[in-house]
């Protein structure tokens, strides 16, 4: 008997993938917080989760060759703009430096929520496998 793995992980599988795309948004975010004229990003969980389950883009590749990959399925095609919550400082920067740590800590323990729970799943294939 076959083991779906679609199946076994559920979702978790593609939220570890759209998180660690997030962090490096939001990091990228934090490093230009000081360069002028850089707007703030985001993803669009909801968009990427649906895109990578759906399998029409997101985190899944297609080939357009059988040596390439379409690197465009994990370009930010999920990432907009966030709009400002504070008043423009004159040089047209509209990173919240505070805003950017809180999305940023909060996407981490996400991100070690689904871990935590990929870590059970697999554990619990392991003792299927075993017969426990």
């Amino acid at each position: 008997m076959a083991i779906n793995f679609d199946k076994a992980l559920g979702v978790h599988q593609y939220t570890l993938g759209i998180r660690s795309q997030r962090a490096e948004i939001i990091s990228s975010n934090i490093a230009n917080a000081d360069t002028p004229h850089y707007k703030a990003r985001d993803l669009d969980f909801d968009k990427a989760m649906q895109a990578a389950t759906s399998r029409q883009g997101g985190l899944g590749m297609s080939q357009t060759d059988a040596k390439h990959f379409d690197l465009t399925a994990l370009s930010g095609q999920n990432t907009a703009y966030r709009v400002p919550n504070q008043p423009d400082t004159g040089d047209g920067n509209t990173v919240d430096i505070q805003q950017e740590q809180s999305e940023f800590m909060q996407n981490a323990l996400e991100y070690q929520m689904s871990l935590g729970f990929l870590d059970s799943k697999f554990s619990g294939l392991k003792k299927a496998l075993r017969g426990e």
